[in-house]
């Protein structure tokens, strides 16, 4: 226990921490993270935390057809992604995927996943407890999906990408499987990895990466996704302390 004389210097070090953002207190209403698997088939969600973020469900598991599988959010500050892997065969750790693999493994553990890819992008728990959420097909297009909130308060839209774009995907962003099925939609920079399509190096700036053909495609399938890297979101939002957020699948 501090001597009484100490007692005034912990205070005053308390405050300072507080006063400086060092030292913060964990009080976020409690949230729940629910995936919901709508498609007539089997998904594996993969979940990829922000860099220092939490690994949420071990980054993967199973979700058969027409079911979900809910989870508590972390009651701190947590960013990042997640997706549907499709295609999947593999036993015990090891999974092998179609679309969306991360690594061979079931757990992505930290991996991303391969493109291309639907994301629904989430941020959890910043300013005054907002929650910011999305839907990108910058990585492709492998599954629609929708970020629903619950019980936010403010501005808190559904946004999606609901449309199958592998039945109107241009030939030459089509994956193809061995049997010539369409499984997924590139983005033009994973067709064609180029630096304009791809806005790297010197197109790497909001003023010299725009749009392109391919991005006018997705965008005009789904106007409410992330179509390139420096794409401006067409419907904003601002939601506070939902008590749920649901990424569904095929909805």
């Amino acid at each position: 226990m501090a001597s009484p004389k100490m007692l005034p210097l912990l205070l005053l070090a308390t405050s300072l921490l507080l006063s400086c953002g060092l030292l913060v207190s964990a009080d976020y209403a409690p949230m729940t993270l629910t995936v919901v698997n709508n498609c007539p088939y089997p998904v594996w969600p993969g979940i990829q935390a922000n860099s220092g973020h939490d690994v949420l469900e071990g980054g993967g598991f199973f979700l058969p057809a027409l079911s979900h599988k809910s989870f508590p959010a972390p009651a701190h500050p947590w960013s990042g992604r997640i997706w549907a892997r499709t295609g999947c065969t593999g036993a015990g750790a090891q999974l092998h995927c179609a679309t969306g693999d991360c690594g061979g493994r079931l757990q992505c553990g930290g991996l991303g996943g391969a493109a291309p890819a639907t994301l629904a992008q989430v941020n959890l728990h910043h300013g005054n407890d907002q929650t910011s959420y999305g839907v990108s097909v910058v990585d492709g297009f492998n599954v629609g999906l929708s970020v629903t909130p619950h019980e936010g308060r403010g501005n808190c839209p559904v946004l999606a990408c609901r449309r199958n774009l592998t039945e109107t995907c241009p030939g030459e962003l089509q994956l193809r499987s061995p049997a010539g099925s369409v499984l997924a939609c590139k983005s033009g920079c994973e067709a064609f990895r180029t630096d304009e399509l791809c806005c790297r190096n010197m197109y790497n700036s909001p003023r010299t990466c725009r749009a392109s053909k391919y991005s006018e495609f997705f965008k005009r399938e789904c106007p409410q996704a992330f179509t390139y890297a420096h794409d401006s979101p067409s419907l904003t939002h601002e939601c506070a302390a939902p008590r749920e957020l649901k990424v569904i699948f095929c909805h």
